[in-house]
């Protein structure tokens, strides 16, 4: 091959696509935020090659890789009987019931889906974060979601499994890992009340629930998630409880996570394309 030729060949050669990441945190009912959010990406043409999350920020994640649409999923959330689901809101319940109901949507292993995916879950015995990359899907996002003192552990490998959000609420540094070059990360509770605005008997009743609790926050749960992400998005959702699944709460809900993503997309955009440009260097 003559010298021309090899240079017209490196220029030909294909070059790897920027795989953009998602990274959904935790944060029960807030994740009505998700939706929105993702809305807003399906209207600006911002589509992810990877996805992970933690808790709600998993079961929403695994919908997207699924290839659920945001409007697939607000039907979704509208098919959930409400009633029933808040009969199960008691101390250490099984989550048998909701994996029942996420299997009507969900099935099969994780390494099934369309998109690369994973969840994050914390060990109950030595409060250590652990991955979820394969194995059963429906079973994986139980764990990632099972938040005490409303939920027991989900027992997957020999390990009970709770809330991911005690050790990384925003697995954006897990997105990197499947293979992300850009990562965008969605952090529900940026906007927390106080302790001093809560009410005295809130104070209490929160410290009667710590001393039932098996696994504590690690001191970076939340600071990973920002260290890895290229972008945090940070929906105000200051007014609201992660139990708040009245329909006019999560439909608010749902703008806020809308016009947060809204008011990013250009900038993931350019970014995206920044990286692009640099890879056909």
């Amino acid at each position: 091959m003559g010298v021309f030729a090899r240079i017209a060949s490196l220029f030909s050669r294909k070059r790897p696509p920027v795989k953009v990441g998602l990274a959904l945190g935790s944060g029960g009912a807030k994740g009505m935020a998700h939706l929105g959010a993702i809305k807003a990406f399906e209207e600006e043409g911002i589509t992810f090659s990877v996805v992970t999350g933690a808790s709600i920020g998993a079961i929403v994640g695994a919908l997207y890789a699924k290839g659920y649409s945001s409007a697939d999923m607000a039907g979704i959330i509208e098919g959930l009987n409400r009633r029933e689901f808040a009969k199960n809101l008691r101390p250490f319940a099984d989550l048998s019931f909701a994996e029942r109901f996420l299997e009507n949507y969900l099935d099969g292993d994780i390494g099934g889906l369309p998109i690369p995916f994973a969840a994050w879950a914390t060990d109950g015995e030595t409060n250590e974060g652990v991955p979820l990359r394969e194995g059963e899907l429906v079973r994986a996002l139980t764990a990632s979601a099972a938040i005490p003192p409303f939920f027991r552990g989900v027992e997957i490998g020999g390990k009970k499994l709770y809330d991911g959000a005690f050790t990384n609420a925003i697995p954006a540094d897990l997105c990197r890992e499947l293979g992300a070059d850009y990562v965008v990360g969605i952090d529900l509770s940026a906007f927390l009340r106080p302790e001093e605005e809560k009410g005295r008997i809130t104070r209490i009743v929160d410290s009667a629930i710590q001393a039932f609790v098996p696994v504590r926050y690690a001191e970076d749960s939340k600071s990973r998630g920002y260290d890895a992400a290229d972008i945090m998005l940070r929906p105000n959702l200051y007014d609201y409880r992660a139990t708040d699944i009245s329909p006019e709460a999560m439909n608010d809900m749902f703008e806020i996570g809308y016009r947060e993503a809204k008011a990013h997309a250009e900038e993931i955009r350019l970014a995206v394309e920044a990286l692009k440009r640099g890879k056909k260097r």
